[in-house]
Parts: structure tokens; C-alpha cells; sequence
């Protein structure tokens, strides 16, 4: 099983002795004033761009009951994104698996893997990505969905596989598909689950750093090869806002910082437009908070953001890196995006193996 996914990532492996991988995960942001329409339409763009600056993959992002996203629909988005671009890999980070039975996304990323194949992506996250009621709503017998999480896993494994003689229940499409699953973390909890099931693993530092070395370390050294992997194969997120100047891209962050205050203050709402001075935004105990969160970003000009980048490399070990931007402005994104990609071929990686 999973003989595709071994040539694919035996790729990356190759390409590790070069350069660095380099990819973007994405939230669909919705600017203030703006709709999900243009949300979606600008999510497809930055792909397309990202497509020809040598990204390696585009993920999307399922999160739910939240006015500031529009990839709720992340199967659909991810298939929107896939039939406007023709080599980049496209998938999910993460699919919010307690929010769905494994059967139905089964049958989602199978279809997906069906028409653009060697292209799909399935990342797995074990949170709800939203709040517990609106998980009720979205799973109506949800009954002790961490717990279940590896068990979906396995289930997930088992439909993308070949049919077994006597299976009951198959996913059409999906079986034989072999679409590559990651597991999504942000605590060892992660860490520790792909590395027993020997699947390829991100962690989600863009907003939680605290656990990031510890959970690279621990993935690592547990690590049991599987069919899908021979080796550990880590990425990790981060936050990148690049722009020609460090105070311009300074500047640009500031919609980041707000979303994250707001956060934090559960005043969640659209992507603010960037404001002059942050520290009359919020107080001294909220700015502190919401610089620990940001903690792995990297911010400025080409320059500046390459340290950050492979500052970030180094101490992680990481085999790939991920990074996400939500700027207000569309075409000040695309341009982030466009130099965080000059700044990311020059990155050299020092992987670390278990």
C-alpha cells in the first residue's frame, strides 16, 4: 500500500540535498469589507502565482463559524484551487477529522485524488477548529472525538487502501487512491501519533510555538517507518510578512496582530486593515500574549525574512517549511508571497534524522 506516496515523497527527499521545501497554507482570509467571493477569488490567485515562484504545495484550512474564513468547505475549496492550477499540491491543513465520519472524507479526498491524481494532499488535525457548539452542529453524535482520533486515522488508512476481500463498506472513490496523509499538531500529542503510525508530520507553530522543538524532537525520535515513509519527514508553519522594506512589512503585520488580540479578547471578525501604531491598539499584558502566539513569524524585507526563515530551519531540523500570510491588502500578499518565495530558495536545511 501506498507505493504512490513513497515515490513522492522519496522526491522530496532528493530535492532535500539542494534546497529546501517550501509551501503555503492558507485560511482564505476575509479582508474587511470584502465577501467570501473575494476571499475565494483571491485564494486561487495567490495559488496560481505560487504554482510558477516554485511552491511545493498549497493547503487549505477547515475551520467553521468564524466571519474572518472562507475555506469552511475546505474539500471544495481544495478542488476549486487544484482545477485552476496544473503541477502544485494542493490539500488540506488540516481536515478537522472529529468533525466528520472517515467514510465521507474518505470519499471527498478519494474523488479529489481521482481527478487530479498525484496532486492531493490530506492533512488531519484532531481539533474541532471552531467552538464545541458549533462541533455539535457539524457532527450530531460526536461522543469522545479526541479519543477516537487514531482510530479515524486507521479507519481513513483502511479505505484509501486496496478493497479486501469480504469488505463491507467501501469508499467509491477512495480505495486504492493512496492519498498521502499527514498528521496536523500543535502539542506532542501529534507528534507522538505520526510517529507511531509513521506518517509525515506538521506542526502548527504559526500559533502555538511553545511545544514546536520539543514536539520535532519527539517525532523524530519515536519515528517507526510505515508503508507510507521510511523515514521521519517533518515540516513546520510560520507566519511570513515580506515587503520591500522591514518598516513597510512591520506595518502590514499589524492586521495579524489585531486578529490575534481580537482573539484573544473574543471579538473575532473580518482581517482589519493594518494600522500606525499597535501599541495604542492594545494593552501591554494583551501585546505580550499575542507576541508569545506570533513568536514564529518573520517579518521585513527579503532580506530580513530569509534570517527569520532559516533562523526557524535551523532550530527545528525541519525536512519543509510552510508559511502562512493574512495581509489585508491582496496585491501586497501576493508580493509577501512572491519574496518570501526568493527568500525560501536560498534556505539550506540541516534535517535531522531519528
Amino acid at each position: 500500500m501506498c507505493a504512490h506516496v513513497k515515490t513522492v515523497l522519496s522526491q522530496y527527499d532528493l530535492r532535500m540535498a539542494h534546497s529546501t521545501p517550501y509551501s503555503i497554507l492558507d485560511i482564505s482570509p476575509i479582508p474587511q469589507g470584502f465577501t467570501a467571493a473575494d476571499a475565494l477569488r483571491n485564494t486561487l490567485d495567490v495559488a496560481q502565482h505560487a504554482e510558477r515562484w516554485g511552491y511545493t504545495r498549497y493547503w487549505l484550512a477547515e475551520h467553521h463559524n468564524m466571519t474572518g474564513n472562507a475555506s469552511s468547505a475546505t474539500a471544495v475549496v481544495i478542488g476549486h484551487v487544484a482545477a485552476g492550477t496544473s503541477r502544485i499540491r494542493v490539500g488540506s491543513g488540516g481536515i478537522m477529522l472529529p468533525n466528520h465520519a472517515p467514510l465521507v472524507i474518505a470519499e471527498q479526498f478519494g474523488t479529489l485524488a481521482s481527478l487530479f491524481p498525484g496532486r492531493i494532499d490530506l492533512g488531519l488535525g484532531r481539533a474541532p477548529g471552531t467552538d464545541q457548539m458549533t462541533a455539535r452542529a457539524l457532527r450530531r453524535d460526536l461522543i469522545g472525538g479526541d479519543d477516537r482520533f487514531p482510530q479515524d486515522v486507521r479507519e481513513l488508512q483502511h479505505y484509501f487502501g486496496p478493497i479486501q476481500e469480504g469488505q463491507a463498506v467501501k469508499a467509491i472513490p477512495g480505495a486504492d487512491t493512496n492519498v498521502p496523509i499527514w498528521i496536523l499538531g500543535s502539542s506532542l500529542y501529534g507528534a507522538q501519533l505520526a510517529a507511531h503510525f509513521g506518517l509525515p508530520y506538521a506542526f502548527a507553530s504559526h500559533f502555538a510555538p511553545s511545544q514546536l522543538l520539543e514536539a520535532m524532537h519527539t517525532y523524530r525520535t519515536l519515528f517507526k517507518p510505515s508503508a507510507q515513509l521510511a523515514k521521519p519527514y517533518a515540516a513546520f508553519l510560520m507566519n511570513v510578512v515580506a515587503a520591500d522594506t522591514d518598516d513597510e512589512a512591520g506595518h502590514l503585520f499589524t492586521s495579524l496582530q489585531q486578529h490575534f488580540v481580537r482573539m484573544r479578547r473574543n471579538t473575532r471578525g473580518q482581517l482589519p486593515p493594518p494600522i500606525d501604531d499597535i501599541d495604542g491598539f492594545c494593552e501591554p499584558h494583551e501585546k505580550a500574549g499575542m507576541m508569545q502566539m506570533l513568536e514564529c513569524s518573520t517579518v521585513g524585507n527579503m532580506n530580513t525574512v530569509q534570517k527569520g526563515m532559516q533562523h526557524w530551519l535551523d532550530r527545528t531540523g525541519a525536512n519543509e517549511i510552510i508559511i502562512t500570510g493574512q495581509l489585508f491588502d491582496h496585491r501586497a500578499r501576493l508580493h509577501s508571497f512572491e519574496l518570501a518565495a526568493q527568500a525560501a530558495q536560498g534556505l539550506q536545511s540541516q534535517v535531522q534524522s531519528n
